[in-house]
């Protein structure tokens, strides 16, 4: 089930910072690459944009996840690696109207456990000369999961997202942004697969799994404040923090400085740094004291909702150059992007490692490395 055991937090809505234009007729080939903890990720993704008549932009975008699991859950159930294919459709579309811009779109999602759609609709508005910008969307979503190996399990998740976000050019160098976003989930919203441990009642050395219980209903929100500065040499430094919670007691806060130097006319380097910290949920714990009671009485352990941090350094490097000399293809650039992070978890222990007594395990850590290689075309 790769959309519960590898989840990026979705990012606030970007907002536009110029005067309300459509987006770049482009097309970007990429290849992305994911691995860490025994998980390994990679495929392609291929984007089309259109624009007609400058009024209406259509874009059209392809992505596959293909998932080798051999992840610390899966090593300590004993259960064996396991691969799955991930396929995603989007398309949407952006219509411009004077200083606004309108944007709907819709996204598919599929994979052998778990099914995803989701409907988009935005509207960006420009003020006061083009140097205040306002944005709104609000998306709802519907997904089915399902177990392999269970016929009996079918069930749902029901998403609905708010977003919010205010970008201002302050000065000709500064631009500020503020974004909000609130989510609501409600149905089957824990992994079938994952389970909980308590401790055996008829023996302390020992302890019992069972399929973890979650709450059938979510609500989280998220503020983020940022500011770019660019600097007279072409280069800009940027800074961003977002603060996340919800009902189920997790707080997170994640600080991210960002360096862009170009050299010379053709490349451009990219520097990035993430902090991310994360509070654990109520009813997380990485050994329970006794099993779950009932169907509210919460019980989980996975580590994703444990208390934990990242640290993520990232470096970018692009090259843009001229296919041929006709005017068909404006320009066209090749993007290397690479991530480093380091996860640590303050409260969820490695189960692989042997121990007398339950619960003294040595703590869980992990690298990953997340390769993303663009091949663009702007026309």
């Amino acid at each position: 089930m790769h959309k519960q055991i590898f989840v990026f937090l979705l990012a606030i809505l970007p907002v536009n910072v110029l005067a309300a234009v459509l987006p770049e007729d482009r097309t970007d080939l990429m290849y992305h690459s994911y691995e860490g903890g025994g998980v390994k990720i990679d495929g392609p993704s291929l984007l089309i944009r259109k624009d007609i008549a400058n009024t209406v932009s259509f874009s059209g975008n392809y992505y596959v996840d293909s998932v080798t699991s051999a992840s610390i859950d899966v090593e300590a159930s004993g259960a064996s690696e396991y691969t799955e294919e991930r396929t995603e459709y989007s398309v949407g579309a952006d219509y411009l109207y004077d200083k606004a811009i309108l944007s709907a779109g819709y996204t598919n999602s599929s994979e052998n456990d778990y099914e995803a759609e989701t409907m988009f609709f935005g509207i960006s508005q420009d003020f006061f000369g083009d140097l205040l910008t306002i944005t709104m969307s609000y998306a709802s979503g519907s997904d089915t999961v399902m177990q392999n190996g269970n016929d009996a399990l079918e069930d749902e998740v029901d998403r609905q997202s708010f977003r919010f976000g205010i970008s201002q050019v302050t000065t000709p160098n500064l631009l500020l942004t503020l974004n909000y976003e609130a989510i609501t989930e409600e149905g089957y919203l824990n992994n079938p697969y994952r389970s909980y441990r308590f401790i055996d009642p008829n023996d302390a050395t020992n302890y019992i799994t069972e399929t973890e219980v979650y709450p059938r209903t979510r609500t989280s929100d998220a503020a983020a404040l940022g500011a770019k500065y660019y600097l007279p040499y072409r280069a800009a430094i940027g800074v961003n923090y977002r603060h996340f919670t919800d009902d189920w007691d997790i707080e997170a806060q994640t600080i991210t400085l960002e360096y862009t130097h170009p050299i010379g006319e053709h490349w451009i380097l990219d520097f990035t740094y993430r902090q991310y910290q994360q509070e654990s949920a109520f009813f997380y714990s990485d050994l329970h004291a006794f099993q779950s009671q009932d169907e509210k009485d919460f019980r989980a352990r996975d580590k994703e909702l444990s208390d934990m941090s990242s640290q993520t350094i990232g470096l970018g490097i692009s090259y843009e150059f001229k296919i041929g000399s006709g005017d068909l293809i404006e320009k066209s650039a090749i993007t290397l992007q690479y991530d480093y992070i380091q996860f640590d978890y303050d409260n969820f222990t490695d189960l692989t490692e042997s121990a007398a007594v339950p619960g003294e395990e040595p703590l869980y850590s992990f690298e990953a490395d997340v390769i993303r290689f663009f091949f663009s075309i702007w026309y």
